[in-house]
Order: structure tokens, then sequence, then C-alpha cells
């Protein structure tokens, strides 16, 4: 069971910036792929980027060069460093880590922290 507990949401104008972080409770590297995934009101959970155990990532077209996922192994956390954000990303913003073993596969959610975008 990975334990998974996010920070650093709040309120930013448009435009402004965040970054929020993710502490899993064991070494990230032993899980295959971390990743920030977000829900807005009404809407569904979508991805919004990910990173693999070996370093290789991916991003939603919506955030590409204004999202950087990351990581930082000595403290078992994952980052997300969101830029130039809009309105209608406000969200809540979950991490996810995916786990494989053989033909098994786990899925672990954190709490959630609400990201405002508003002036």
């Amino acid at each position: 069971q990975v334990q998974l507990v996010e920070s650093g949401g709040g309120l930013v104008q448009p435009g402004g910036s965040l970054r929020l972080s993710c502490a899993a409770s064991e070494s990230i590297f032993s899980i295959n792929t971390m990743a920030w995934y977000r829900q807005a009101p009404g809407k569904e959970r979508e991805l919004v980027a990910g990173i693999t155990s070996g370093g290789t990532t991916n991003y939603a077209d919506s955030v590409k060069g204004r999202f950087t996922i990351s990581r930082e192994g000595a403290k078992n956390t994952v980052y997300l460093q969101m830029n130039g954000l809009k309105p209608e990303e406000t969200a809540v913003y979950y991490c996810n880590a995916h786990r494989v073993v053989r033909s098994l596969e786990w899925d672990y959610w954190g709490q959630g922290t609400q990201v405002t975008v508003s002036s």
C-alpha cells in the first residue's frame, strides 16, 4: 500500500504559478509511474502529467510548455510546477502512483489538493 500526501494547492491569479508536491510513503523508483490528475466540478478526472521510474515524462496537450513534472528521490517526492495558470484549470489535483507487478496493477491516490485560479 502506497500512501500519498499532496500539498501546495491554493488560490492564484490567472497567469500565476503554483508548485504541487506529492510525498510517497516509499521509494518513488519502486513505482512504475507517478502522475498528477485533476478533476474539475462536473467533469471527469483527467491526466495532467506523468513520470515513469526511468524518468520519461508525458503531458496533456493542454499543459505542454507550461507545466513541469519532476521528482526528488531522496525525499520520495514528485512535484508539479504549474505556470501560466488559467481559470479553467481550477480543480482538485490528485497524485497517483501506478504499480505493475507481472500482470497485476495497482493504483493509489492521494487525498487531493484544491487549486483555484481566479482574480
